[in-house]
């Protein structure tokens, strides 16, 4: 397996696989073209044998100097459980690392159960919100009415 930056023509691969990788659920258009344009520094590929089997998407934060963001990540259906994201989420993470941030924020869905728990698996904290859903903190509403979302916050360890 091997990991780089991306480039602006993956958008064009990967676009048309994401709503496939998440079972039919409609998340295409969570990823437009401009993170591949303006976040290549910060959002890497998975690659296996010349095939995209996993990517994340993360960018350092314009206002809070101390922290990162993944906006969005993922691995190929066949591909779980095989390291793919741990290595994505590291690369991401030795990156920020480098640029003196030391936090890294993410966000999901409460209905995205395998989100929250590999995220709480690999270190990240959930923040508290304002609500409960199925036993999960939750902020009501973050991305607008009835979209609740479950905040994650990990502390990176100094270089």
């Amino acid at each position: 397996m091997k990991i780089r930056n991306v480039k602006s023509s993956d958008y064009y691969v990967l676009s048309p696989l994401i709503n496939k990788w998440w079972g039919g659920r409609q998340m295409a258009d969570m990823l437009p073209k401009l993170f591949f344009d303006h976040f290549n520094s910060t959002s890497f590929i998975a690659e296996k044998d010349g095939e995209i089997v996993g990517f994340l998407i993360g960018f350092l934060s314009q206002v809070h100097q101390d922290e990162a963001y993944i906006h969005f990540a993922g691995v190929h259906p066949q591909y779980r459980k095989h390291n793919i994201g741990r290595n994505l989420y590291n690369e991401f993470f030795n990156v920020v690392k480098k640029e003196n941030r030391k936090i890294v924020r993410a966000v999901t869905s409460p209905v995205n159960k395998v989100s929250v728990g590999y995220h709480t698996s690999i270190g990240f904290e959930i923040v508290k919100g304002n609500k409960e859903v199925d036993g999960i903190s939750v902020h009501a509403d973050y991305d607008g009415p009835s979209q609740d979302r479950v905040l994650f916050m990990k502390r990176l360890a100094a270089i």
